[in-house]
């Protein structure tokens, strides 16, 4: 894939055009899905514990969110925000819902835009929009 979007453009200087040093052929083996595990484990660098999700579900075995979810990473996005935030922030400044903190982060939107048009110009089709009740969820603190 990246071979194919040399067409991304400049990217503001925050952003990079990752080229892994990978092979551009794909393995012509279908992937077997029902080999996989039911479980997925992930950690953090620095903790030791290890947690493991139902990959039916998504969810801990405890029941509980991954440390993953967009929902858990969006509240801790909001808490080091108030923390970096100067002075006292007026209503309106900080967002109250997941969607709109991605819609106020202008840069992000603008790159996106751009990959989106890349894959478009090299015949890679359309990006698949995730359902926007996804995405519209209260950041809580």
């Amino acid at each position: 894939m990246s071979h194919r979007m040399e067409g991304v453009g400049q990217l503001p200087a925050s952003y990079r055009h990752n080229r892994p040093l990978l092979s551009g052929v794909s393995d012509a083996e279908a992937r077997q899905p029902g080999k996989s595990p039911p479980f997925s484990v992930n950690w953090v660098v620095g903790s030791v514990d290890l947690e493991i999700i139902n990959t039916t579900t998504g969810r801990r075995s405890c029941g509980g969110p991954s440390r993953l979810c967009k929902h858990v990473l969006s509240a801790r996005w909001a808490r080091l925000y108030g923390r970096l935030s100067t002075g006292t922030p007026s209503p309106g400044d900080t967002p109250s819902m997941y969607c709109e903190a991605k819609l106020g982060a202008h840069t992000y939107q603008s790159v996106k835009q751009q990959l989106f048009k890349a894959f478009q110009k090299a015949g890679l089709g359309t990006w698949v929009r995730k359902p926007p009740e996804q995405q519209q969820f209260l950041l809580t603190l």
